[in-house]
């Protein structure tokens, strides 16, 4: 608006108001290279037992709700848990 006089006051303006909806997503990296979070499986690098089954994993924000996406990704990581119990 009017009060902002340089780039930085836009910057500072959109740091103090905007907030992630909560729908933060594609924080957990998914892939083979050594900087991924979680395996194809959803299984967390390093750690034994442990999986990250939610929107973190989604490289982008889908335009809808997440709720279907997480929906399908816990099935695919029901799967994966169901096949490796035998």
């Amino acid at each position: 608006g009017s009060r902002a006089a340089s780039d930085e006051d836009v910057l500072e303006f959109v740091r103090n108001h905007a907030g992630t909806i909560f729908h933060p997503s594609g924080t957990c990296r998914m892939g083979k290279d050594a900087a991924a979070v979680v395996d194809q499986h959803l299984r967390v690098r390093g750690v034994g037992g442990l999986r990250v089954v939610d929107c973190s994993i989604m490289p982008t924000l889908v335009s809808g709700n997440t709720n279907v996406p997480v929906v399908m990704i816990a099935e695919r990581a029901a799967a994966f848990v169901l096949s490796e119990a035998g």
